[in-house]
Order: C-alpha cells, then sequence, then structure tokens
C-alpha cells in the first residue's frame, strides 16, 4: 500500500556539506537538488501530497549572507522547475508566514500558484518561514 501523502524536513545541508568539505552554499544547492529529484520520483508513484518544509522561523537567525542566498535559491529553482511542474500536472502551495519574504520571491510564488491552480496531479506543498513547533507538531501526529 502506497502512501497517501508524504513530508519531508529539509534540514542538515549545512552539515552535509561540512562532512564532505564544502562550502554550506554547496550543501544548500544540493539540497535542492534532492527536493527536484524527489518531487519527480514521488509524482511517477501517483502519490496525491508531498509537503516539503524548507525553511522554518528559526533560519531567519542564521547570517544574513546565508538567509539571503536561500531566498536567492527560491527563486531561482522557481524560475527553473515551474514550467516542468507545470507541464507534469504539479499543483504548488506554499504555506506559512510571507511577510518577512522578498517582494521578489512572493510575486514568484503567486504566480506559481496561479500557473498550477488547475493541475490535478501531485499537491506539493512548500512549507516556508514556520514556527518549529508547528512542525514538531506535525511530526507527532
Amino acid at each position: 500500500m502506497k502512501p497517501n501523502h508524504i513530508a519531508i524536513i529539509m534540514d542538515g545541508n549545512g552539515r552535509w556539506a561540512k562532512g564532505h568539505d564544502k562550502s554550506r552554499k554547496f550543501g544548500h544547492k544540493r539540497g535542492t537538488k534532492s527536493a527536484q529529484e524527489i518531487v519527480r520520483y514521488t509524482g511517477t508513484l501517483g502519490i496525491k501530497y508531498l509537503t516539503l518544509y524548507a525553511f522554518s522561523t528559526e533560519n531567519w537567525g542564521r547570517p544574513l549572507k546565508e538567509v539571503n542566498l536561500l531566498m536567492a535559491l527560491f527563486i531561482e529553482t522557481l524560475d527553473s522547475e515551474i514550467k516542468d511542474l507545470n507541464d507534469n500536472n504539479v499543483r504548488i502551495f506554499f504555506i506559512g508566514d510571507r511577510s518577512n519574504l522578498k517582494n521578489s520571491l512572493i510575486e514568484k510564488i503567486d504566480k506559481a500558484e496561479l500557473l498550477t491552480k488547475n493541475n490535478q496531479g501531485l499537491n506539493l506543498t512548500v512549507a516556508l518561514a514556520m514556527e518549529e513547533d508547528g512542525i514538531l507538531s506535525m511530526r507527532q501526529k
């Protein structure tokens, strides 16, 4: 029996990079690539829901350079992946507090949600700026 919903907390990219003698930037980019592979594979399995916990509110406490890198990665990934997601019938949603996000990222998020709103395949939810305790309570359910 296959699951109906899979949720993944994207954590440890910096530690992974350090363990491989790479920069944190390299680790975050590799984490993005892994997420893209997971989305593609999940869609082929016929699983209906995938949630990626991509950025918690605690991440705002990281060095500004790293936060800016993460925000730029979100924009870059949306730019490069949204057409493919749409072509593969993926519907994308973003949840969390958008108030601290850059306007350019909010615009990309809004466009991605609008573009894919009628898709009937995989429902991809990306959690941004979610409270860590909200994630923990979801783990316990």
